[in-house]
């Protein structure tokens, strides 16, 4: 288990780092069910992280940002307009559809 964690986290450190050097960031998009999301389980549904197991391991490793700003709250609550940073992917959070 603690090789995973350090294979991720070796993972993680490269991905910042190409992204430093100005490489393309992936956008992503992700369209909300309700009025929020836990930050860990975005990770996982936007298909950042395997698992919201996962997700919390790469909020509490330092990599995640949320409007630019380092976000170490590993359930977080995410709203629409808000911007989600990851190892070279940059996903924007959208409200859910309104009725028709």
């Amino acid at each position: 288990m603690a090789s995973d964690r350090r294979g991720l986290a070796a993972q993680m450190d490269r991905a910042l780092r190409r992204e430093s050097t100005g490489r393309t960031v992936e956008n992503l998009s992700f369209t909300l069910a309700g009025d929020s999301i836990a930050l860990c389980d975005l990770l996982k549904c936007a298909g950042l992280a395997a698992s919201s197991g996962q997700g919390k391991h790469l909020v509490a490793s330092g990599g995640v940002r949320v409007d630019g700003q380092p976000e170490a709250r590993k359930t977080a609550k995410i709203r629409a307009g808000q911007v989600v940073e990851l190892a070279g992917a940059r996903l924007v959070v959208h409200a859910p559809p309104g009725p028709r």
